[in-house]
């Protein structure tokens, strides 16, 4: 049994293992290092924390198994936030009841799954929060539902 986060395990694994394999998706044709894959967890924390999330916040997690999902689960944990999964299946009124049940301050989707396209659906819904704001966590795209 091991004392440290999931942050120091990140850290301490790209030390021992830098140039090995740690992601591989062959869907989205990604292959990641250690030491990229803790590049791109530092580049989505610092996203996270520029949206103003702090320790204890709730970031929501809405996207089916993918590269971003990893991304978020490690970068949540290295900042002190939680992650809330949202199932991928959830139309618009399952969403807005998961998000206002927890009280995420961030969330982060998937452009689409099968035939839902989770960015047009929450851009709807979303409308409705004047005081919401969209900004860009590094490369991928992230809402801050912060009020």
């Amino acid at each position: 049994m091991s004392e440290a986060t999931v942050g120091q395990f990140l850290r301490d694994t790209a030390e021992r293992f830098p140039e090995r394999p740690a992601v591989v998706s062959r869907e989205q044709r990604i292959r990641w290092t250690w030491r990229e894959f803790a590049q791109e967890v530092d580049v989505l924390a610092a996203g996270l924390l520029a949206l103003g999330i702090e320790k204890g916040d709730r970031v929501g997690i809405w996207s089916p198994n993918r590269v971003e999902w990893l991304l978020t689960q490690f970068a949540t944990a290295r900042i002190g936030a939680l992650l809330v999964n949202i199932n991928p299946a959830y139309r618009l009124a399952e969403l807005e009841y998961a998000l206002n049940k927890v009280g995420c301050k961030a969330i982060i989707a998937a452009e689409r799954f099968k035939t839902s396209m989770f960015w047009r659906c929450f851009r709807s819904w979303r409308r409705n929060w004047p005081h919401r704001r969209q900004a860009n966590c590094t490369r991928r795209a992230c809402l801050s539902c912060a009020t």
